[in-house]
């Protein structure tokens, strides 16, 4: 039985027996204190490595669309549609938001990589086949959505080789949809996989 110091000190007041002393000196368990350089000079447990987290986008891809930047690309890449809308309707709001985005992407790429769900769908591969081949529906074959891919690249097709132009609006309506809501599709397919 361990007796607190306090106590023990209130009983030898109480019966001061050379036999009490003794007993209570032996059931007393003092703990030293530590002075602050004892507590600096004692070795710790090594701190655990921070674990890194998989990327979802990639920031050379967010550069390289930036140089269209003036269109809103690399924004809509990020994950933010509206602003990426504006950019698009006033030219990088007049140049001004395109040269201050080139200050802001490092900063936008660590968002985008905490929002999304990584997984076997790529976000930049899937953001260049919408970039550059969007309207022929080449980006929907890629998420594995066959039926859409496939009339907009029968569509467009049909399009190019015809030059009956109205055909492409589909393509256009789901390329529109699919610059707003991507990084969403892909991320709701990659934690499907998990």
């Amino acid at each position: 039985m361990r007796v607190p110091f306090q106590t023990a000190v209130q009983i030898v007041i109480a019966r001061p027996s050379t036999a009490s002393i003794i007993e209570i000196a032996r059931r007393i368990t003092l703990r030293p204190t530590l002075s602050p350089m004892t507590a600096i000079a004692q070795p710790s447990a090594p701190a655990p490595a921070p674990v890194a987290r998989p990327t979802t986008h990639n920031i050379l891809i967010g550069y390289l669309l930036w140089i269209f930047g003036f269109t809103g690309a690399h924004r809509f890449y990020y994950g933010k549609p509206l602003t990426g809308t504006l950019w698009f309707f006033t030219f990088g709001l007049v140049g001004i938001g395109w040269f201050v985005d080139l200050f802001l992407i490092p900063g936008m790429d660590r968002r985008a990589d905490k929002i999304y769900v990584t997984g076997p769908v790529n976000y930049s591969l899937a953001w260049v086949l919408l970039t550059f081949l969007g309207l022929f529906g080449i980006h929907r074959l890629y998420l594995d959505k066959w039926f859409t891919g496939l009339l907009c690249l029968f569509l467009s097709g049909i399009a190019s080789l015809t030059g009956l132009l109205p055909l492409f609006l589909p393509a256009a309506i789901l390329w529109l949809i699919d610059l707003c809501t991507l990084n969403t599709q892909i991320s709701e397919r990659n934690a499907r996989w998990k």
